[in-house]
């Protein structure tokens, strides 16, 4: 092989890119002026903000080591070591520490928090003694948990992490692809609480779980377009992909200058379900179908800048807050960022910045009003929350349409059938959020598993 297009400059794309770099002659077609996709930062009030994602988590460790494989390890900060809160019932109320996805390795740790009744942590607390059956086929993650810990528990604990990574909900949300750890306890019989405890004993302590970057995690892609060598090229879509009669790949794609064809060894789709649907079609209709089932989901996020001096009242404690769907807000998760991240406090001492992302899935109609009003949305539900923090001294909204895929029952399923259908065209790849997780780990991952398929020749 010795050329390669990647369509899509997100993170994903990039990885893909910067794991061809020595095998190829990579170019890559971004239709935004700018690479990186969702992550994203600007300047609100001067200070330089996420206003995508914000974290790389050790946990799954491929972006933080390709973070520092392109020159970024200097840069890489850990968030305040903070209580996860939940507002639930009017107040905010800590997690237990020891916890995954909100589900505690001690029930016992919720008494007197708030976070469930009497009622739900005496049920949660007969989970370890249940019957362990077998799960066969996938099921809605809700309908999975309420069976092991009680529906209380999974509207009030899971559902908020849920939906603050993803806008989904734990109704439609696929076990399988949403938690596939707890999926595999399903398969076999067995404990939440008990995996829960043993996930605990091999996670990363709590101060190395984490990071973020200096000036941005929207510095990340822009590191690794660099380090790739890859030729990119902005304000370039692509509409097409044909099959050269020689075996090889024809792109044609829209520039500002006019019409681009360019000819390739391999192509690897980097684009969102939708888009990589329509370039899939005349090549493999089952992949089509499938990725045009994804459904996605919008958020809004609201980046605020308050001024300490005129506060009327301390600055909220902790990192932020995550919303149970349940509760009917408009708001799902809110980022203190002065607490969380030293560096946007030293930044400018006098402000206290902080966003809240808004939306779920299904609630596109929440999102569909002028700039003003979800600014508004924001500072009430703030106030409701915390308290009064007076007006912001700055505002930004960043929209994203239709920018968090969906992972429903039967997603892995799906996935299987698209990747089966790409078996017959060598040279021909995906990767993306839509086909292995929304975090930015999961992303690069999949981006540099097409590349090397792609390098190998090979077939899943």
């Amino acid at each position: 092989m010795r050329s390669a297009i990647v369509i899509g400059g997100g993170i994903s794309g990039l990885a893909a890119a910067w794991e061809l770099r020595k095998h190829a002659d990579v170019t890559v077609l971004e239709s935004a002026p700018r690479v990186g996709g969702q992550l994203r930062s600007v300047y609100v009030a001067g200070v330089p903000v996420d206003v995508g994602a914000e974290v790389l988590t050790a946990e799954q460790p491929e972006a933080l080591a390709l973070a520092r494989d392109v020159g970024l390890a200097d840069a890489l900060r850990e968030p305040a070591d903070a209580a996860l809160c939940i507002w639930s019932d009017g107040a905010l109320r800590p997690l237990p520490a020891r916890q995954v996805r909100g589900i505690p390795a001690e029930p016992a740790a919720l008494t007197g928090t708030g976070l469930l009744s009497d009622d739900g942590i005496n049920r949660l607390s007969q989970e370890e003694a249940l019957p362990a059956h077998g799960l066969e086929g996938d099921v809605p993650v809700a309908e999975y948990l309420a069976g092991r810990i009680g529906r209380e528990a999974v509207d009030r604990l899971v559902d908020p992490l849920l939906g603050a990574r993803g806008g989904g909900l734990a109704d439609r949300l696929s076990l399988r692809a949403a938690l596939p750890r707890l999926a595999a306890v399903a398969r076999r019989g067995g404990s939440v609480v008990r995996e829960v405890r043993a996930t605990l004993s091999t996670a990363p302590s709590p101060a190395t779980a984490a990071y973020g970057v200096d000036g941005g995690l929207g510095r990340l892609p822009q590191a690794v377009a660099t380090a790739s060598g890859a030729r990119v090229l902005t304000e370039t879509r692509a509409h097409e992909v044909r099959r050269t009669p020689a075996g090889r790949w024809r792109v044609l794609a829209t520039t500002g200058d006019g019409p681009l064809v360019m000819e390739t060894d391999a192509v690897i789709c980097a684009l969102p379900a939708g888009p990589a649907a329509a370039l899939l079609r005349p090549h493999a209709p089952v992949a089509e179908a499938g990725l045009a089932g994804v459904r996605h989901a919008g958020t809004a996020v609201v980046t605020l800048a308050f001024a300490r001096a005129t506060m009327p009242r301390r600055p909220p404690e902790g990192n932020g807050y995550v919303v149970p769907p349940i509760e009917r807000r408009a708001t799902r998760e809110v980022t203190f960022l002065s607490n969380k991240w030293r560096h946007v406090d030293d930044a400018e001492p006098g402000l206290f910045l902080l966003r809240a992302s808004l939306g779920h899935i299904g609630e596109e109609h929440r999102l569909a009003v002028p700039d003003r009003h979800l600014i508004r949305s924001a500072v009430v539900e703030l106030r409701l929350a915390v308290g009064a923090l007076g007006e912001p001294v700055a505002a930004r909204v960043t929209r994203w349409e239709n920018a968090l895929p969906q992972f429903d029952v039967g997603h892995g399923e799906r996935i299987d059938t698209i990747r089966a259908a790409l078996k017959a065209l060598p040279g021909l790849d995906v990767c993306g959020a839509a086909y292995a997780g929304m975090d930015v780990a999961s992303c690069v991952a999949s981006g540099r598993a097409a590349a090397l398929r792609v390098v190998a020749g090979a077939a899943y």
